[in-house]
């Protein structure tokens, strides 16, 4: 026998290797083990199915090109505008009804395809928006309100300083009184939307001491904005570090109801839930791709679903998933009605995103070696729970303001 024929012949009775399957792994699976959802109402759910058809049909196929990329999916944002899922349950003249579970809704589903896309909705929405609708002047807010929800404008919330995180209350940005209006100094850190043109909301100190709020055109002179590069998590938006020097804010631009860091507390306490919406929503993507690639994967001559450690592990989401749907539709019932404590905010933040990285850890593991890979999801969500995480007040801060409740004393300082 020739070397080329018993090569053919070792081939054949003992391959060199197997074609691996293409895994469907982003099929919606809808799971609701407590049927929290089953009573959505016809509104609601119309908004929630406005966001599904965006994420199967204009997310997913294209997500993880943008997100290995770290480029800016900015024509996801004007879709997002045109679909109208940009408002994060906020009243805008002209559009129609949107309740706060429908926003949570929304917050979950998009959040379900991509966490930046997530993003883009508390920047764009959750921030920059509420800061006008709630902070702002009527002029303000029939100037910005309707081209913000349509995607036609950008913003940006600019709160957080390069040495000021969790500690803003000790922001450093001054606003000093010119003639016509006032002068911005200082620098920002970690702002979403803050480099890509459109319009920034500045917190800075006035006369006094007390925070403020200013409305400042990204083309202002003196407004220096720089993507921040180099990011493990939420690659695809850009967050930019400020330099503001001596930018020139005219009085009309000064938001007449942000005069107190109550009031950028306040924005941010409606932000905190939404965050814990996104969590539910990388949670139920994690948990999907888990259940789809258990059926699909074959070891051991049967698939994985089949072993009764992945049945563990799959039941341990699918729990703790309902705890988290569970928490955040609650919380959403006592926002709608007005009851909603900033600490029952912080709570639902804190439980959700602690929660969802331990699924995303969970399902990342279950997956093995292909958990690693951007096309098969969970990599992109595990590293984007690591930013939701954090934004928006980090766990530390969240156990902080629920352990003063409990014990009555503040342990901050």
């Amino acid at each position: 026998m020739t070397s080329t024929a018993a090569s053919t012949q070792l081939h054949q009775d003992f391959p060199f290797g197997t074609v691996e399957p293409e895994y469907v792994l982003s099929e919606a699976l809808d799971p609701d083990p407590a049927s929290v959802f089953t009573n959505v109402s016809d509104a609601d759910r119309a908004y929630w199915d406005r966001a599904r058809a965006f994420v199967q049909d204009e997310v997913l196929p294209v997500i993880a090109g943008y997100w290995e990329r770290a480029e800016y999916p900015l024509h996801l944002l004007k879709r997002l505008g045109e679909l109208d899922l940009l408002r994060d349950g906020i009243d805008v003249d002209g559009f129609p009804a949107m309740s706060k579970m429908a926003a949570g809704l929304v917050n979950m589903e998009i959040s379900r395809g991509d966490g930046s896309v997530g993003t883009i909705i508390a920047v764009q929405g959750g921030l920059a928006l509420r800061s006008v609708a709630e902070c702002g002047s009527d002029e303000q807010r029939a100037r910005w309100l309707g081209p913000l929800s349509r995607g036609e404008d950008y913003g940006a919330f600019a709160l957080t300083e390069p040495t000021h995180g969790s500690d803003s209350v000790a922001l450093e940005t001054t606003a000093t009184a010119v003639e016509g209006g006032f002068l911005l100094n200082g620098e920002k850190k970690w702002i979403g939307n803050g480099s890509i043109g459109g319009v920034t909301v500045v917190w800075a100190r006035g006369e006094g001491g007390a925070v403020h709020g200013y409305l400042v055109p990204q083309d202002s002179p003196g407004y220096v904005a720089t993507t921040i590069e180099g990011k493990a998590s939420l690659r695809a938006i850009w967050q930019a570090h400020i330099r503001l020097e001596n930018v020139f804010v005219p009085a009309a631009n000064v938001l007449p109801g942000a005069r107190t860091f109550k009031d950028a507390g306040r924005v941010l306490l409606a932000t905190r839930l939404g965050v814990a919406w996104s969590a539910v929503g990388h949670a139920t993507a994690c948990y999907e791709t888990a259940v789809q690639y258990a059926a699909q994967r074959q070891q051991f001559g049967r698939p994985l679903a089949a072993s009764q450690i992945i049945q563990e592990r799959l039941a341990r989401m699918h729990s703790e998933l309902a705890t988290m749907q569970l928490m955040v539709a609650q919380m959403t019932r006592l926002d709608e009605e007005g009851v909603l404590t900033p600490v029952q905010a912080s709570l639902a933040k804190y439980t959700c995103t602690r929660t969802a990285r331990g699924i995303a850890s969970n399902a990342r593991d279950l997956l093995g070696g292909n958990g690693i890979l951007l096309q098969n999801r969970i990599a992109r969500h595990l590293a984007d729970i690591e930013a939701i995480h954090t934004y928006e007040g980090t766990e530390t801060v969240q156990a902080l303001i629920i352990g003063r409740s409990i014990t009555g004393i503040s342990a901050f300082a």
